[in-house]
């Protein structure tokens, strides 16, 4: 299982948000790339980047942040937030990104995150954000009637590489992963799931390796950046 550090970007700065909530935004670096250097020394294996505003405006925002977090480190990127079409996605897999998130499309137009799944075998990874279940979009200001699962399973044969599945109410909040849903997702489908949303501290790592052992991996931001989780000790714990 993989720990995924999280980077999120808001106005060029690297930052947290509380529920996914635009103003509720925590400041912890306004230096992302050496953030991001600094996530590779301590051992990650992957970085999980997220251009906020670029998830509001719906097109790409804090590209200078990106491409310098791609400079800095070696380790693999995966990058969500406002990639919207193919032009956005064939742009960032050809500056280096490893793997595109996408979400709004995903609800939006299935069809086409399938064609792009299978144009990029390994390189298409889909965020399922759920607020009360149901899926969120556009930057989680609209919330759909469709449910997780039923999305997921609408892309269980397109060849997509990771599920990465935020429970909103958790993002940021430091309240605990949301094991039982994830699990139960991830046990519904074959394709590997990342959680994201909720971890406190080194017990929830613990419980997800316990309880949860499928998982492809775990993002982990706010606990990170508030020194309540170290990303060794996690790393350790990971790989036993």
């Amino acid at each position: 299982m993989n720990l995924y550090p999280a980077i999120d970007l808001k106005g060029g700065q690297c930052v947290r948000l509380l529920r996914g909530a635009m103003d509720q935004a925590t400041v912890y670096a306004d230096d992302p790339a050496g953030q991001a250097a600094r996530f590779q020394a301590a051992g990650c294996q992957w970085l999980h980047v997220v251009d906020l505003d670029g998830a509001i405006q719906g097109q790409p925002v804090n590209a200078p942040a990106v491409e310098a977090i791609l400079a800095a480190v070696r380790v693999p990127v995966q990058l969500g937030g406002g990639i919207r079409d193919q032009g956005a996605v064939e742009r960032w897999l050809g500056a280096g990104i490893a793997r595109v998130i996408l979400g709004t499309l995903a609800l939006r137009s299935p069809e086409t995150v399938v064609a792009l799944a299978r144009a990029y075998p390994g390189r298409i990874a889909v965020g399922i954000d759920a607020r009360n279940g149901k899926v969120a979009v556009e930057g989680w200001v609209e919330e759909s009637e469709t449910t997780a699962l039923d999305l997921a399973q609408r892309l269980e044969d397109a060849g997509v590489a990771a599920l990465i599945y935020t429970d909103i109410d958790r993002d940021g909040a430091l309240t605990g992963v949301n094991v039982e849903a994830t699990r139960a997702l991830a046990e519904a489908i074959s394709i590997p799931v990342i959680a994201s949303g909720g971890v406190a501290s080194l017990d929830d790592i613990r419980r997800l390796k316990a309880e949860a052992p499928m998982l492809d991996g775990v993002i982990s931001g706010r606990a990170l950046y508030d020194g309540r989780l170290n990303l060794g000790d996690a790393l350790a714990v990971l790989a036993c």
